[in-house]
């Protein structure tokens, strides 16, 4: 396998860069101090054909696979719009993948085309305040009411919730005690947010000002039987059936996002002169931004090898684990170096870097942790005994 992008694929890689291109670092600074959600930048990317770039053509998308996908958000986040550009339009572009695979046809017809469109704005309801990476765990309930379920419980970390009318939730609809797994009594909707039945509280957060988080309160929902997901009992499998293509994008965003501090660390170094001299012709300089390089294009290789992977069809949970992690790391590390080859500058807004290290952070934690991934290579991949 050979992760070289093809011409076609170079052409997504050339075309959202020229849509981003109108979206400088200085738009996305302003965006990160007044916290003003990105819908011009979500639009444009629509009006240039992206948004279903991973959906099937039959609704409306382009029918491509994973790494344009992949592709086209690294381009979105090594371009300087970092994870706030990422965020904005991840959910619309495959957070609506356990409706491709497991959706009726009336279902994907009458959901998909509006998602590619933007005519409707989804998030993702899953994690809950007790719960947290123990998503088997979940509490919220949905009780099946004859022609609707109704729904209580409370979601935290939804992200665009205040932007959004839609959202795919998991709820439980059987209790832990009425079945042999807990995992059975999940089920999966995508359903409308009705926002009398649905309070919507936005968290202060640590980066991202400008793409929402939330507190989600649900009370009394009804949710109809139309809105259900495949087969009841059966939405935490739909869900790992899209973990492994998130943990892939992540991967190749948090790639574009350290390649983007690099590049911008190495200008400043060149740059700079102290002592008469460019900063960046000192070794201690010099080699965490070359480190960084090397480190982001090793996890760049496991990202685009479980991408390829993914799209043959084939079983790719520990390259797309492992791909997540390394990126994670290499940027993590990518865009601290970044912020001590500024020096001081690097603690100011101006130069950008300090956004790009509060904006790495965000998916080095979540959506699994780099512990959660070293367990499950430990466990399935090393063999070795299962240790929580």
């Amino acid at each position: 396998m050979s992760i070289d992008f093809t011409p076609e694929q170079q052409m997504i890689k050339d075309n959202v860069a020229r849509i981003c291109s109108k979206f400088p670092d200085s738009y996305w600074l302003d965006r990160d101090n007044d916290g003003v959600f990105p819908e011009d930048f979500c639009q444009a990317i629509v009006e240039g054909g992206f948004m279903g770039i991973a959906m099937p053509e039959e609704y409306g998308g382009s029918g491509l696979g994973l790494k344009e996908a992949a592709i086209m958000v690294q381009t979105i986040t090594e371009s300087g719009a970092a994870n706030a550009g990422f965020a904005a339009i991840a959910i619309n572009i495959f957070g609506l993948n356990p409706v491709v695979v497991f959706g009726t046809e009336e279902q994907k017809s009458k959901w998909l085309p509006r998602i590619i469109k933007r005519q409707d704005v989804a998030c993702f309801a899953v994690t809950e305040p007790n719960t947290g990476l123990d998503t088997t765990r979940l509490k919220t309930r949905a009780v099946d009411k004859g022609d609707h379920y109704l729904v209580n419980g409370e979601k935290v970390w939804t992200s665009t919730a205040q932007q959004a009318n839609k959202v795919l939730l998991i709820a439980r609809t059987k209790d832990e005690s009425e079945t042999e797994k807990p995992i059975d009594g999940l089920s999966l909707f995508y359903t409308d947010i009705n926002r009398d039945n649905i309070e919507i509280r936005p968290i202060q957060k640590m980066g991202r000002k400008c793409v929402d988080s939330n507190m989600f309160f649900i009370n009394d929902l009804k949710i109809p039987k139309e809105d259900l997901i495949g087969e009841e009992g059966k939405g935490f499998r739909y869900l790992l059936h899209g973990l492994n293509a998130e943990r892939i994008l992540i991967a190749a965003s948090l790639v574009g996002l350290g390649r983007c501090a690099v590049d911008r660390a190495s200008k400043y170094a060149r740059d700079r002169i102290v002592f008469g001299r460019p900063i960046g012709k000192n070794q201690s300089i010099q080699h965490p931004l070359a480190a960084s390089w090397a480190q982001l294009e090793a996890a760049n290789l496991m990202a685009f090898r479980a991408a390829e992977i993914y799209d043959s069809g084939r079983e790719c949970g520990k390259e797309a684990n492992a791909a997540k992690y390394l990126a994670g790391e290499a940027t993590f590390e990518a865009c601290t170096n970044a912020v001590m080859t500024h020096g001081g500058m690097g603690y100011s807004k101006e130069f950008h870097v300090e956004r790009y290290l509060r904006e790495c952070l965000i998916h080095r934690l979540a959506p699994i942790s780099p512990q959660m991934i070293l367990n499950y290579i430990s466990e399935r991949v090393l063999d070795l005994p299962k240790s929580y």
